[in-house]
């Protein structure tokens, strides 16, 4: 079991396609900006990345059934990444490129908050902050002038 998929069950008591949703996202998510920055994407993850997008994640129950509030999360989720894309290209990455790169988890606290309610979500908010692993220096090392 993945360290993400873990987390996403037990420490948010997530359901079952929930989870297979944030993970089939931050996967599609990390083939995207590895074939944006130039890094090898196998033919394994492709695949995997073209059946996810166009099958899996829109078929997924969950997804299906809060689609509504999900889209629009993802939609920002993309911009905001895009932007410090730009940034970090262009070699102005700082503290609002590193906070813009990491949209996945605000679609992960939405997701508690679509299971859980919002008065829950509150009371988790920090931890779903914390789940998200790189520091800012370990980010500014990437990036020289950041």
């Amino acid at each position: 079991m993945t360290v993400l998929k873990e987390n996403l069950e037990k420490a948010f008591s997530l359901p079952p396609a929930a989870v297979e949703w944030l993970v089939n996202l931050y996967d599609v998510l990390q083939v995207f900006d590895d074939y944006a920055d130039g890094d090898p994407v196998t033919r394994e993850d492709l695949d995997a990345t073209i059946w996810n997008t166009l099958v899996g994640m829109p078929a997924n129950p969950f997804f299906a059934q809060n689609a509504g509030a999900l889209l629009p999360a993802m939609s920002l989720l993309i911009l905001k990444w895009q932007a410090s894309d730009k940034a970090e290209r262009e070699g102005k990455a700082d503290e609002k490129s590193f906070v813009w790169r990491a949209g996945y988890y605000d679609v992960v606290l939405l997701v508690v908050q679509i299971v859980h309610g919002t008065a829950a979500a509150h009371k988790v908010a920090h931890h779903v902050m914390n789940f998200y692993a790189e520091s800012y220096e370990d980010y500014k090392k990437e990036f020289p002038n950041a």
